[in-house]
């Protein structure tokens, strides 16, 4: 699943291209679940259409046009967008599809404009899907309506964060962390990160972490976030920038994907690798005591 910086590496390369374009034809392939709008919704306020803006809120991307109508867009596990015109891009599930002719087998929607230029959308497992819905509606949908504010916000503080995930007292810190209604837009790569910059062990219950610890944890987590956008995203399986290239964060990262490998604190301990609610979770022994409460 794309995290925060993976689908923004996505969004600026469609907002660079985007704005300004007319919509004349969507197809669909083979996948009805992919694009589930009426037929009659699409020729009203698809075909026609200019694209305003392309924005995200958490993981899910909003291309917005000139109707009032958005297409709301979730790229699942394996979505990919890829942009053929006088200009070429794609962002998304890196596998030849990104520089293949398309449409190809895992193209689900074709999008193409006036100008000749095309917009694809393709999704190899099919979990992905594109909604065209009244832009004011967005917001009321029910996961808007419950997702936490997105962590680099200007006007989200520590303060907010440390509220929202006091109402998860008695849960794990990293399984509270993934929580979306918590903080929008991160996963499983970036909580592991942030949680080591602030020395925090996974399994600690949140209300055994004190509130300075959680102020540490929101401020590395805006740090990482951003060092991972400034760098294209992660390289972990499934995400390249908006030139099809390859993001770089994990060379930067601490433990995630290291276990076995030498904790950047303490060159002589190695960081291992965790169940905590079910995920893969890395950490150093020595940087993230164990809990030494169990309830």
């Amino acid at each position: 699943m794309p995290e925060l910086p993976e689908v923004e590496t996505v969004r600026r390369g469609l907002a660079e291209l985007l704005p300004g374009r007319a919509v004349t034809q969507a197809t669909v392939f083979n996948s009805p679940k992919s694009f589930p709008n009426a037929p009659a919704d699409v020729e009203q306020f698809l075909y026609g259409a200019c694209v305003t803006a392309v924005r995200r809120r958490a993981k899910v991307l909003m291309i917005d046009l000139d109707t009032r109508y958005s297409l709301v867009v979730h790229l699942k596990m394996t979505g990919q967008f890829i942009f053929r015109g006088a200009q070429s891009f794609a962002g998304g599930h890196p596998n030849d599809s990104l520089i293949g002719e398309l449409p190809d087998r895992s193209t689900r929607v074709q999008i193409d404009f006036a100008d000749g230029s095309r917009l694809f959308f393709n999704d190899q497992r099919k979990f992905g899907w594109v909604k065209l819905l009244p832009t004011d509606e967005v917001k009321n949908l029910p996961f808007m309506q419950k997702v936490g504010p997105e962590p680099l916000d200007p006007q989200t503080c520590a303060e907010d964060f440390i509220q929202r995930i006091r109402r998860r007292q008695n849960s794990m810190i990293k399984p509270a962390f993934l929580d979306q209604a918590v903080i929008a837009g991160v996963g499983n790569i970036y909580a592991d990160e942030a949680l080591w910059a602030a020395q925090i062990h996974p399994q600690t219950r949140v209300k055994h972490v004190a509130d300075q610890q959680l102020n540490t944890l929101f401020t590395e987590l805006r740090k990482i976030l951003q060092l991972s956008i400034d760098q294209g995203g992660s390289t972990d399986k499934n995400y390249v920038d908006a030139e099809g290239r390859k993001g770089n964060y994990l060379t930067f990262a601490h433990v995630f994907r290291r276990e076995g490998q030498a904790c950047h604190r303490h060159p002589d301990q190695e960081i291992i690798k965790l169940k905590v609610g079910g995920r893969g979770t890395h950490v150093c022994p020595v940087c993230q005591k164990p809990p030494k409460f169990d309830k």
